[in-house]
């Protein structure tokens, strides 16, 4: 084998922080703060204080492969955290804090975190817990001195004095490119959560292929607003993003409701923005009773739950703002597909076009994808095949943390995604459930996401739930929970009509239930296995 002559220059997350500041050094980063205030400075002050926290790093004694645990909102000083951490060689560990309290001790623990960072919102849950995080040996509270609370925690300390007292001068190193960058654990929805240990390598490629125009489509002329946390998926990658293309990055701290996510929308002009169903649905409910607008705001990318076809339809008609459905999970960093348009999806009839752009997305280069059907060889690419979806990629796990669950891979290194999908001829993917959630009736399979699509398309219909309910003949069928829109009160009987001419008959549910709230996960999903423990005992008509 004859090799190139090329550099071999080791891919580095601070290389992203210092090409920002050097060329896009100016740009804005602007922060709602915890304290109240906005908060604005540049990538050039970003990387200044990046490098001051790499060296209050060296000062506290964390070396290189040790983890760094965050309880933190999207803010400028949790944005740090991802160059000044992972630029020292450390690795960020980003806590999901709206898991329950068992699952953070037990992840802090986990991962062996040395030092936990936190925003003032959660200093009391961490001094509720923090005698059983037994690896941890101090806390910086990510505030300034006139806002630092009097705490029970021990060896806490002020971040902005802590970094205050460190010189600029700290030159970031360069070391192997697989090293470890960042930890982000899943949901944990059965079980205990698991950690995905990212490299510097891949996160960086995974931030090369979600800007494209194929992906994201990101440029010096974006303003972007990762509401999605930075503790899901590191934000989707935008904390990466923003630098690598020199976005204006604008981030909404704790306040994620719809009049507020409008407010910083509008006074920044925002043109991108990334976030769960569950958030832009609170967004648009807030836009339709103030009849507020959000002209700058060109496109956002929606997912972590599939997106209901009423919600694009809202979003384009009323608002002028295209929705690009997108699908990954943690274990792929978390880009896996884009339902952006082909010069092939465009000569299509309009309708035929949109119902593929309904779809979870095309398959983006880097990323590969196989749909194993029930019989263990690959469906047909006909759009309507469901099957087990598997991935391989730079950027996918290749497993978890400290060997959880074992080896995953199968023998010619895909993932197990959990999903179930079609693949179309366009190479357009469609996840019609998770495997632990289709519904089996009858030796067939009934997508439940699918009914729950066509549910909240009803005009009385807020959210909806299908799971699948044991019957002696047919294994199981579905049961729809709904909740209602406020001040609607639609029955049983309108609800299975309006989706009584949109899906076979066979997939029709055998019951409608009316609930206050749907439980959802940490992540603001369905959490399906509490509805399947809320509905134990429930027995469906005429059984």
């Amino acid at each position: 084998m004859l090799l190139g002559l090329m550099q071999d220059v080791p891919l580095m997350i601070a290389s992203l922080i210092e090409y920002a500041a050097r060329y896009h050094g100016g740009r804005e980063i602007v922060s709602r703060s915890v304290e109240g205030p906005i908060h604005r400075y540049t990538y050039a002050d970003a990387e200044t204080r990046s490098k001051r926290l790499a060296n209050a790093l060296v000062r506290l004694g964390v070396r290189p492969g040790e983890r760094v645990g965050s309880l933190a909102w999207n803010t400028w000083r949790h944005f740090e955290m991802f160059y000044g951490v992972s630029g020292h060689g450390a690795v960020l560990h980003t806590v999901n804090p709206r898991l329950f309290t068992e699952q953070i001790v037990y992840i802090v623990n986990h991962a062996e975190d040395r030092f936990v960072f936190l925003d003032l919102s959660f200093v009391p849950l961490v001094e509720g817990i923090a005698e059983r995080l037994t690896s941890v040996e101090g806390y910086v509270i990510l505030t300034d001195e006139a806002h630092m609370p009097k705490t029970r925690l021990k060896n806490a300390l002020c971040y902005e004095t802590l970094i205050g007292h460190e010189r600029a001068d700290y030159v970031w190193p360069r070391f192997d490119e697989r090293a470890a960058s960042s930890l982000c654990y899943t949901s944990g929805t059965t079980g205990n959560p698991k950690g995905v240990l990212y490299s510097h390598r891949s996160t960086l490629l995974h931030a090369m292929a979600a800007c494209q125009n194929s992906a994201m489509a990101l440029s010096a002329h974006d303003c972007i607003m990762p509401i999605a946390p930075m503790y899901h998926g590191n934000a989707w990658s935008l904390p990466y993003l923003a630098p690598m293309t020199g976005c204006k990055l604008v981030l909404p701290g704790p306040k994620m409701d719809g009049a507020s996510i409008e407010e910083l929308v509008n006074a920044e002009a925002v043109t991108f923005s990334v976030a769960v169903p569950t958030v832009f649905t609170m967004l648009l409910e807030h836009l339709d009773k103030t009849g507020r607008m959000v002209p700058s705001l060109d496109r956002v990318a929606i997912g972590g739950s599939a997106v209901p076809a009423s919600m694009i339809e809202r979003f384009r008609e009323a608002y002028g703002v295209t929705v690009v459905q997108i699908w990954g999970m943690t274990e792929t960093s978390p880009l896996g597909t884009m339902a952006t348009a082909t010069p092939e999806l465009d000569a299509l009839p309009e309708a035929e076009r949109r119902a593929v752009l309904a779809k979870q997305g095309r398959v983006q280069f880097g990323l590969e994808l196989k749909i194993i059907g029930q019989d263990g060889t690959p469906v047909p690419r006909d759009g309507a095949t469901f099957g087990d979806m598997w991935v391989r990629s730079a950027w996918a796990s290749s497993g978890y943390f400290n060997g959880e669950g074992g080896s995953r891979l199968d023998g010619d290194g895909f993932f197990p995604t959990g999903d179930v999908a079609t693949l179309d001829r366009y190479g357009y993917m469609r996840i019609t459930d998770r495997t632990k959630d289709v519904i089996k009736s009858g030796g067939e399979w009934i997508s439940s996401i699918d009914l729950e699509n066509v549910a909240v398309g009803h005009e009385d219909v807020k959210h909806a739930a299908v799971i699948g309910i044991p019957h002696p003949k047919w294994e199981e069928r579905p049961l729809l929970v709904v909740v209602c829109k406020e001040g609607r009160a639609p029955s049983k009987a309108a609800i299975l009509d309006h989706l009584r001419a949109r899906v076979a008959k066979w997939w029709l549910p055998d019951d409608v239930v009316f609930i206050d709230e749907i439980p959802l996960t940490a992540t603001g999903k369905i959490q399906k296995s509490r509805l399947r423990e809320m509905f134990a005992d429930y027995r469906l008509p005429g059984l």
